[in-house]
């Protein structure tokens, strides 16, 4: 490889970093304006009905377990990846999907379950701003599992490589960022709207 193309590589992994600290700081703010939106419009007083009554902390909890075994999983793969085994790679980004699903699974359960209790987004600018908030949230997991599904047929056909590597790093960070968003989706909206 010649010295040209080991300075392009370099700064094409470069720019690839910048662009995507960029994306994750723009998914930081989107995320926060919906935080802030949900906060300001779930007030007790607030017109339409109350979530409180309908949240089942027991599933959301179980649905918590999905995605932060998810990310143990994928952290087990990033490690097979480092030490250079396919196989084990492979295998924990299949478990890390199914996980995912599994996640998208419940999360799509407890709206139809709060649609039928009458909870939709409709009826009040509180229920937009729910249905808004973890939907949103939800669409990046599923989005995730798309890039995970990508990964476990490149590392498959490529096998592991530096360019593999990159692309599941990059693939962490962002499973890692919805997992902190989770986080507070579960404190902000589940807990404390439970209490």
């Amino acid at each position: 490889m010649s010295a040209h193309a080991v300075s392009h590589e370099n700064h094409s992994d470069s720019t690839d970093i910048l662009g995507f600290w960029l994306y994750l700081l723009t998914d930081c703010v989107l995320f926060g304006a919906l935080f802030a939106a949900f906060v300001v419009l779930h007030q007790p007083d607030s017109f339409g009905p109350s979530l409180k009554p309908l949240i089942d902390l027991h599933y959301v909890l179980a649905e918590t377990m999905f995605l932060l075994f998810s990310n143990l999983s994928f952290g087990l793969a990033i490690l097979s990846s480092y030490k250079n085994k396919k196989s084990a790679t492979v295998n924990f980004l299949v478990l890390t999907f199914i996980l995912g699903l599994g996640f998208v699974a419940m999360e799509i359960n407890e709206f139809i379950h709060l649609v039928h209790e009458g909870y939709v987004w409709t009826s009040s600018a509180a229920a937009s701003a729910f249905f808004t908030l973890v939907g949103t949230h939800g669409l990046h997991v599923s989005f995730g599992l798309l890039w995970i599904g990508v990964m476990v047929a490149q590392v498959w056909k490529m096998g592991v490589t530096r360019v593999t590597n990159r692309r599941l790093t990059y693939l962490g960070l962002f499973w890692n960022f919805l997992d902190i968003v989770w986080i507070f989706v579960f404190s902000v909206v589940y807990l404390l709207g439970a209490l």
